[in-house]
């Protein structure tokens, strides 16, 4: 099964019909983008949980849903995506973890979605009956390290399991501008960097891409957004196939850019 990385970009994308990528995702299904045959269940690694050790949500019952925004249309609070939870996937992302030299991996019994898991998913399986579990990021780590990590999760794709890593392209909210703003120049040059990097295979540029992208500090200046990538390329494999899915942005400086990762036959 194929990898995936999606910008989220603004919660506001769970209500917003004007932004171009909410027609991406709400086409998930009907395009088959993953497949013709729904997962077993979905590996969601978000760029808005942050621990110091790899931690995953073990859920028995439904997910509740994280509001982890603020100052938002009410009716964004009112919004529900209760998910099943994945108990199995949880403790064999722990298994593979520890097993790879990831560990410990802490389990989080309580913990619910976060935004970065269930706006887009609310798009992209409307009715919420695909189990999920979600695995947090080490925004102390590199690229290198969230890169290997998602190496040791490559099993995954051959047991059903779709793994996402949901985060943005670019995600400087200092930045940020109007909605309709232009593209500023400096996330315009990152993001092109980003798709050459990835679809010409250099994979290794883009685990180091503090030092060698174009405005990779002003793109990321803190990467818990950029690392879900690196987890889902990682798994994917090293002579694994890049394809950007959609390109799109708001707000001047957030990208959309999301990308497909195949591993090699």
């Amino acid at each position: 099964m194929d990898t995936f990385f999606l910008s989220h970009g603004s919660p506001t994308l769970s209500i917003d019909e004007t932004i171009p990528a909410r027609h991406f995702f709400k086409s998930w299904l009907p395009a088959a983008v993953a497949g013709s045959e729904p997962p077993r269940a979905i590996l969601m690694v978000s760029g808005h949980w942050e621990t110091a050790t790899p931690a995953v949500n073990v859920i028995r019952g439904s997910n509740d849903t994280i509001y982890d925004f603020y100052g938002f249309p009410k009716s964004m609070y009112k919004l529900k995506y209760p998910a099943p939870g994945a108990p199995d996937l949880a403790m064999r992302t722990k298994e593979l973890l520890e097993q790879g030299g990831f560990g410990p991996v802490k389990e989080d019994r309580s913990r619910g979605l976060d935004h970065g898991a269930w706006v887009p998913l609310m798009l992209m399986y409307p009715d919420a009956d695909i189990p999920v579990c979600q695995l947090s990021v080490q925004t102390d780590r590199d690229g290198t390290y969230h890169y290997n990590l998602g190496k040791a999760l490559a099993p995954l794709r051959n047991e059903g399991v779709l793994i996402l890593g949901s985060g943005s392209a670019t995600h400087n909210l200092r930045k940020i501008g109007p909605t309709h703003s232009p593209v500023a120049e400096w996330a315009s040059e990152f993001d092109n960097w980003l798709k050459d990097a990835l679809l010409g295979g250099r994979y290794d540029d883009v685990n180091r891409f503090q030092e060698k992208a174009p405005y990779g500090k002003m793109a990321h200046p803190q990467a818990d957004h950029f690392y879900p990538l690196h987890v889902a390329l990682g798994a994917a494999g090293d002579e694994s196939k890049a394809e950007q899915i959609h390109q799109s942005w708001s707000n001047a400086t957030l990208s959309y850019s999301s990308y497909r990762f195949t591993a090699k036959n």
